[in-house]
């Protein structure tokens, strides 16, 4: 009989796959209704998912009351005809109902996808313009879990309980009301198991709890172990230290398994549980409708229809206990992204700036003090000027605030006194995309995209011809390299270009900052991974691209600095010694004995 124990009335798959850990969002009406603003937008689906839906579960509420019909009217009487005509009705309507049902779950489908997808697009393209003091308060690993994870989880909540909770919500009023006009007494008795089941529900919730949480806790150890330990293979190897490795994973594998095992026995324990005081209150009710019936109180019909109804009406409640979890975590996942999304971009407090228009060059830096937290200063009064042409080289130890200086003159942080001016121009009156048009930046860590070797150097000018990409490639001494790989310019490069060498990367980078052809040429480390071979190539291409160009150039190899029209040593986050490369020699201060550290004589 459809709705007996053990049948379609018991906990459905949401029961069966356990509780997801409970996690209480900070402003759930408040992320609610904003992703109900990415829902709204796809009106037309979401009213057509509210007809369906209401179709659905219209059809299936039909179902019981025809079997009760088919009982009184058709069976007991013995009338077969009419019993084959309504069984094709019946099955009609089921037949119906599944293909409604189906129709529904494919629009919200549609429905939460786009809505994904903008909100996809939305966080994705917050990111993009987020200042780096953003990306320095969080890892790269919370980060993308923000934009997969997260994502992910408001997805399959959005696929799965807002369809449900319609349906639910539908199916509980249309099964009252019907049960209501079928018998109150047995409609009362039926209504006895609800606040049973919600307390039981949360009782097991409050248990269950604890345990996913720790199983959360040891599932994010576990994996931020794996990806140090892949990353770092080399080393683990270099100091053969995989047994080590081996059994510190067995301790947190250990760890997860044990408050996985006892998380997911008790939310285990929902399914039978719900199981058990479904099956009591439908054999209470068969009971009293057993004996209303005998005493002529009831048809049989009456009471076989309304022990599906009963069944139908504890349905919706289980489903949308076992949902609440589920709903909560996403609403949680989903005050995440849009934490992100409500953090103040760059450009945001920016008043309109003026473009950076045929620039020359000249930069001056005037008692700049600057530090990435609040009283622990990095710059201390630093003062420079570089004229239009000059190559400017920074150098000192780790630390120093080398990097610091480029990072406030591409704007990447703002000053917190001092000034810079660009071209005669305050910094922060440029337009920080017309400035930084004008920068070309070559890292340390050479950044790299998972494309041709073609599009990674035209990356620097995204209008660039073929002959413009090879001419930069050549003047960084890049293209003999290219043209040796199986598909020269077309070779695509993996994750980071792990299939080439770190010094071939570098030029890359290079390369890409050449075809940019900027004003004022940034370099942080750019040879420090590059064999002394290859350095006296990328020595002679530097010159001729630093020509006509004012040139900042942060350097760890001094030798590659001999030629700078400055030189400003930094230590502290003050600039302690500058001059030319003789001139610093010839003073036998700090410079004089980094240098000859680095050489072991002086040249």
């Amino acid at each position: 009989m459809p709705g007996g124990p053990g049948g379609p009335g018991g906990p459905g798959p949401a029961a069966m796959r356990g509780m997801l850990p409970k996690v209480r969002p900070k402003d759930a009406k408040g992320t609610i209704r904003r992703l109900w603003d990415y829902l709204r937008r796809q009106r037309t689906g979401l009213i057509l998912v509210f007809v369906l839906t209401a179709f659905g579960a219209g059809l299936g509420l039909i179902g019981p009351y025809l079997i009760g019909t088919a009982i009184d009217k058709y069976i007991l009487p013995g009338d077969v005809n009419g019993l084959l005509r309504l069984c094709i009705v019946l099955i009609i309507v089921y037949a119906a109902g599944a293909v409604m049902n189906w129709l529904q779950l494919y629009m919200m489908n549609r429905v939460s996808q786009r809505a994904i997808w903008e909100l996809r697009n939305d966080l994705v393209g917050r990111l993009q313009k987020l200042p780096l003091r953003f990306f320095d308060s969080k890892t790269h690993g919370e980060l993308m879990s923000r934009t997969t994870n997260d994502i992910d989880n408001v997805s399959n909540t959005l696929n799965q309980s807002v369809t449900q909770l319609i349906t639910g919500v539908l199916t509980l009023a249309g099964a009252l009301g019907i049960m209501l006009s079928l018998n109150v007494w047995l409609t009362l008795l039926n209504l006895v198991t609800v606040p049973v089941t919600l307390l039981v529900t949360r009782k097991i919730a409050s248990f269950t709890r604890k345990y996913f949480s720790g199983q959360q806790k040891s599932l994010g150890e576990m994996n931020g172990f794996i990806e140090e330990t892949v990353s770092g293979q080399k080393v683990v190897a270099t100091f053969c230290r995989e047994e080590t490795s081996i059994a510190r994973f067995a301790a947190i594998n250990k760890e997860l398994t044990n408050t996985s095992i006892k998380a997911q026995v008790l939310s285990g324990m929902m399914g039978p549980v719900m199981n058990v005081i479904n099956n009591l209150g439908f054999a209470l009710i068969a009971s009293a409708g057993g004996w209303m019936a005998l005493n002529s109180m009831v048809s049989i019909g009456t009471v076989v229809s309304f022990l599906n109804y009963s069944r139908q009406f504890s349905r919706p409640i289980n489903d949308l206990a076992n949902q609440f979890n589920m709903i909560q975590a996403a609403i949680a996942g989903a005050e995440r992204v849009f934490e992100v999304m409500d953090t103040p971009d760059e450009y945001e407090d920016e008043t309109e700036g003026k473009l950076w228009q045929t620039p020359k060059g000249e930069v001056i830096f005037r008692d700049v003090s600057f530090g990435y937290k609040e009283g622990v200063p990095v710059l201390k009064g630093v003062s420079l000027h570089a004229r239009p042409g000059d190559m400017i080289a920074l150098v000192g130890p780790t630390g120093a605030g080398k990097t610091t200086v480029v990072n406030l003159l591409t704007r990447f942080y703002e000053l917190e006194s001092g000034s810079v001016t660009v071209d005669g121009a305050e910094l922060s009156t440029i337009d920080k995309n017309s400035l930084r048009t004008g920068l070309g930046i070559v890292l340390q860590d050479a950044a790299l995209f998972s494309d041709s070797i073609r599009e990674n150097i035209r990356y620097g000018k995204l209008d660039a011809t073929d002959e413009e990409v090879i001419a930069a490639a050549k003047l960084a001494n890049a293209d003999s390299f290219i043209r040796k790989l199986p598909n020269g310019y077309n070779t695509v490069l993996a994750a980071e270009g792990s299939n080439l060498s770190h010094g071939q990367r570098q030029l890359l980078t290079i390369a890409r900052a050449i075809l940019a052809d900027p004003a004022i040429l940034i370099l942080d480390e750019a040879t420090s991974s590059i064999d002394t071979r290859t350095e006296m190539h990328i020595q002679s291409a530097m010159r001729t691209l630093m020509k006509g160009r004012t040139s900042f150039v942060i350097a760890h190899r001094l030798s590659t600095i001999r030629d700078a029209d400055q030189i400003l040593v930094i230590d502290g986050g003050r600039i302690i010694e500058r001059g030319t490369h003789d001139e610093l020699l010839a003073a036998e201060g700090f410079y004089f004995r980094l240098y000859t550290s680095q050489f072991k004589k002086v040249v």
